[in-house]
This record gives structure tokens, sequence and C-alpha cells, in this order.
């Protein structure tokens, strides 16, 4: 497709979101609902199909609220009237608690795994009323508190929180969908001060084996006597109840203090009552410690976005970067190319109910996922039938390692069907975070197969203390040149694929030697292909199980090789290599002993 005529559908595109927008807002002002306007209604049912993997990044990126919304943010409807003054009360409440909360030491929070405070249940019975009534038969609590320091001002990180669009974008590993129903008030003097929203949002874990979690609730945003700004959510479930609701937000939320050069420290809390029986066995070990929905996520989750943020506002071009990128304008671009790369992965791989999943077979953790979507008239996406399929196991090496292993272009040949066995050549590189993980890179595959000699890949990497991605892309060799120059990076079509990895439990901690999870990781591998560049195109079975049998074929790559590396100098007993054991605190003569005899490893010196 030649350049102009991408540029023509961005701009179409552009166009249809204005008309929804303006519609949108003409519908509310005259009082008539959003279903009575043929033409918004017939464009928001079109695409309930696209929603699992659009492309939502920053500006011209999101493709706006109500494509995001899906069948089930749609049925629920904004507050009347009559329900308004209860929802400024119960929120004004909730900032209350919130408050007392965040701030309050033992005996309310206890010290849990992690280094996360956990809620003492017994205490928070006594010490706050039930706004929100008892808690419904069925449902298990699940509360938390975090704290850090991150790298962004006090107002910009209300900003993100106040904003549906940006909230979405930064946490779209968390939150799969979200909405802003009605806005009750704007705040005072120019800012968020005494803001307060109706919103719907999903929330999700990076796999189609753990049930999303859907609220209906009230964020209000208060700036205190102290300077300190809080945003705190609660549940509005009990203006419509719901039998059905499977969760609900007691007063969650954070604290922002203003600090020094640009800094914040954040106080997180996050309490929840949730229904997750229907929730896969092997996630149930990392749920249950808060580490998927937990506050300790948040926290990681924007400290890791933060730092990327100002790695993209940066003019100067750091020493780490490759010279392929010769410009502050050209670095620009291929981030928010990754950016947007990255949150259309997150949207596609969960359990969202805006999805249909279909399994492929019935053998337990491994089963395969597919689900199809028509790809029309999306300049970031190519045309045609998109095939998404994905699977989630449990592998026995650490998170780190396997991470490592997937994001490392040397190692790449050993599971990446795609590459054909070519060497893989990093060409680009820009650092993006504090752990060397946290990196896009732009890849070349130099194939055997000549047709592949020039394929482009583009890969994002990013961990943190609760998770790890590889998420990659094909990219056109013209169109990636047009974005290394600093050019508009809208018009690139892009499919991601990748991996999303999370320790498989709580910390555990042997002799001073830490190891995230009980020594195992959980694996996620989704691939988005494009299986007929005709949309209105029957899916054939052959496509399918072509799909299945790549999936399936990198998982056992997968397994296979890092098994091979465990082999390789990794002690199967403590999963540590003969590195890890020198650098360690010397207090566990058991795991060097154990090392050296299962590894076979040379005589530590220490």
């Amino acid at each position: 497709m030649s350049f102009d005529e991408q540029h023509l559908r961005i701009e179409n595109a552009r166009l249809r979101e204005e008309i929804d927008r303006i519609s949108g807002i003409a519908a509310k002002y005259v009082g008539k609902p959003l279903s009575s306007l043929p033409h918004l209604s017939s464009h928001l049912h079109s695409r309930s199909v696209d929603l699992g993997a659009s492309n939502f990044g920053t500006q011209s990126g999101f493709v706006g609220e109500m494509d995001r919304s899906g069948d089930l943010l749609r049925s629920v409807s904004g507050p009347t009237e009559a329900d308004k003054p209860m929802i400024v009360e119960l929120a004004v409440a909730a900032m209350e608690e919130l408050i007392r909360m965040a701030q309050s030491g033992e005996p309310l929070w206890v010290p849990g795994d992690n280094s996360t405070d956990v809620l003492n249940e017994d205490e928070y019975l006594r010490t706050f009323p039930r706004g929100i009534g008892p808690k419904p038969l069925g449902l298990r609590s699940e509360a938390s508190r975090e704290s850090a320091v991150v790298i962004m001002n006090h107002i910009n990180l209300v900003e993100i929180l106040m904003d549906v669009n940006q909230w979405s974008s930064v946490f779209c590993g968390i939150v799969s969908r979200a909405m802003t129903l009605e806005v009750l008030s704007t705040g005072v003097a120019g800012n968020y001060n005494g803001a307060l929203q109706v919103m719907t949002a999903e929330f999700q874990v990076p796999s189609p084996l753990v049930p999303t979690r859907e609220n209906y609730f009230v964020r209000y945003c208060k700036q205190h006597i102290d300077g300190t700004w809080a945003v705190v959510d609660v549940s509005l479930d009990n203006l419509r109840p719901n039998p059905m609701s499977k969760c609900r937000r007691r007063p969650s939320g954070c604290l922002i203090q203003e600090l020094p050069n640009g800094y914040s420290k954040v106080i997180w809390v996050e309490h929840v009552e949730v229904d997750d029986r229907a929730l896969h066995n092997i996630y149930r070990p990392v749920v249950n410690s808060g580490l998927a929905f937990g506050a300790k996520r948040w926290v990681a989750t924007l400290d890791r976005q933060c730092e990327r943020l100002a790695s993209s506002m940066a003019s100067n071009i750091p020493a780490g970067d490759l010279c392929v990128i010769t410009s502050p304008e050209g670095r620009k671009s291929m981030l928010k190319l990754a950016e947007r790369m990255v949150t259309s992965f997150c949207t596609g791989v969960g359990a969202s109910t805006a999805h249909a999943w279909t399994t492929l077979s019935a053998t337990g953790s491994d089963d395969v996922r597919v689900m199809t979507r028509k790809s029309m008239d999306d300049p970031g996406r190519p045309p045609g039938i998109v095939l998404s399929a994905a699977t989630s196991f449990w592998i026995q090496v650490p998170p780190k390692r396997v991470f490592d292993f997937l994001r490392d272009e040397n190692s790449r040949s050993e599971w990446d069907i795609l590459s054909n066995g070519g060497l893989v050549q990093e060409m680009a590189h820009i650092a993006n975070g504090r752990d060397p993980g946290n990196c896009v890179s732009l890849l070349r595959v130099n194939s055997a197969n000549s047709s592949q000699s020039n394929m482009l890949i583009l890969q994002e990497s990013c961990t943190d203390a609760t998770g790890s991605y590889v998420i990659y892309a094909p990219v056109d060799i013209v169109a990636m040149n047009v974005v290394l120059s600093g050019g508009d990076p809208d018009y690139v079509a892009l499919l991601p694929s990748g991996f999303a990895i999370l320790p498989d439990g709580p910390g555990v901690n042997g002799g001073g030697i830490l190891e995230i999870g009980s020594g195992g990781s959980l694996l996620t591998v989704a691939f988005q292909i494009l299986v007929d560049s005709v949309p209105t195109a029957k899916l054939s079975l052959g496509s399918v199980a072509t799909v299945n049998s790549l999936i399936k074929c990198t998982v056992e790559r997968i397994k296979a090789a890092v098994k091979e590396k465990r082999r390789e100098g990794v002690c199967p007993k403590t999963n540590l290599t003969i590195e890890e054991v020198k650098s360690a605190p010397f207090n566990s003569s058991f795991a060097v002993m154990v090392f050296c005899k299962k590894a076979k490893a040379p005589s530590l010196q220490r």
C-alpha cells in the first residue's frame, strides 16, 4: 500500500472519530440516549468485534473511549439525578478512608510477602464503617499497600489518573478497557481538585486463563491542605445491585506527595472483594499473593512507565543508542510506535469479555486459545482476517532467566520459527529504564532464505518486580526509514506478537538469596497473524491448524532451550547459576554445596 493511501486511511479514521465524538456530545445535551443515533450506534456495533487488539497510544494513536468500551461497558448506563447526592457522599467517605488506610501502620497493616503491606481484616472491620455494605457471600477480600518514589511531578501524575485515555495507556497491562460514563465535577481552579467521575473498567492479567475483573465505580480527586493529592475509587454496585458481579472495589487509590526535582512519592492502596473461583489453578498463587492485581503491580508498572516517559521526552541521544537513530525526533517516533505495539498486544492477550476465545485442545494448562477479527479501516493494522492465538503454561525456570533468554537477539533463532534460523542483528537500541531489560530494539533478520533477508522486527522488552514482557512485530523497511528520520509512526501497520512472563507465586527467601516466585514462571505466548488480506474472506480450518502448530512448536522450542540452559551450569536444586552463587550473600553453604555437586561447578574461592 502506498504512503499516500496509508495517510488517507489515517485521515478517514480521525474524521470518523471526530464525528462520533461530536455526536456523543450533542446527544448528551439534547437528552437523547446514544442508541437513538443510528450512525453512532451502528459504528459501535461494527467495531465491537475489533476491540481486543485495537491500537491505543498517545495523541492520535487513541481510537477513542467508545471504540474501547465493548458490549459489557456499553451496557452500563450513567447515574440518575437521584443517584448523584449518594455518589458524592460515598466518594467523600471513601476519600477519608483512603487517607487513613494510606497513613496507618500496625495493627491495620501487617507485613506480607514481597515486602508488601497486607490488610488485617479484623482490624479493618473494627476501624471503618461499611460504606458499601457487608461483603457478599462468595467474595474473597484482597487488600495490599505499596509505596515508591517515581520520576514524574505530582501534577502530571494526577492528570494521568484523571484522564481515562492516559490512564488506560500507562496501565495497559492491567487496564484492558475503561470508559468515563459521566463527569459529575471537573474540579476547581483549573485543575482536578474536586473532580468527580463515574467510570467503568476491566482489569486483567496478561493471560486468557485469568478472568478479568469488571468494576463500576466513582473516581474522586482532591488536593489536601498539606499539598498532597489523593485519588480514590469506590464501587457503585450498591446503586444497581448485580447478582452476577464478581468483583467490587472498596476505597482504593493513591496519595501523591510532591518531592524536589520533579519526583513524587506515591502510596498506593488496592482493596477489592472478588469471586475468583473460575481462576486457573496455575495462576492462583500469584493472584492470591497480590502480585497479579495488587498495589505492588500498580506501583511497579507506574514506576517503569514514568522512566519510559522520561526517556521518550529526552532531547539528547544517550550514548547507548545505536547510530541508526540520527535525531531526537527519530527516537521519539520509534518509541511512540513501540508504545502502540505494546498497548495493542496487552489489550489483545487477556480474557477480556470483548474477546471470543475458542479452545483448540483440552490438555490442561497448555490449551491453545484462538480468536479471529476483521481488520478494516484501521490504519495501524494491515487489512484482512487476523487470527490471534495464545497459550499460558508453567515452566520451571525463574522469570528473569526466561525474560533474558527471550529478549536476547542471539538466542532468537532457538525459538523464533519465522526467523528461519537466520542471524539476528540489532540495528537500533533505545534504553528506556534503569534495568537493562527495559529497551526498544530494531532487529534485522539475515535469513538464508533470500525473500526474508530484509525483514525487520521492532521489539520492546520491559520488566519490573511483578512481571515482564517481550513484544515484537515485523515491520516494513521503507516505513521504518520514515520513522527513524522522525516521520509520523501512525501509518506503520503492526500485528504484534510476544510473551508475558509472571512469577509463579510470592517471593521465597532461602539463606539470604532472594528469588521471585517459587522457582518457576508463568509464561503466556501470543501470536497475531494475517491469514487473509481480504476482510470479507472466510477463515479456513487450514489456517487455524497452521497457527496452532506454530504456537505449539514455539512453546516446545522454548521449553527445550531453557531446559538445556538449566543443564549448562544451573543448579537443579536452587535454580542458581555459578555467578549468582558467587555474588550472593555467603550465608548458605548448603546452596553452594548442592550447586557444586549437582552442576559439577568448579570449586568456589569464597
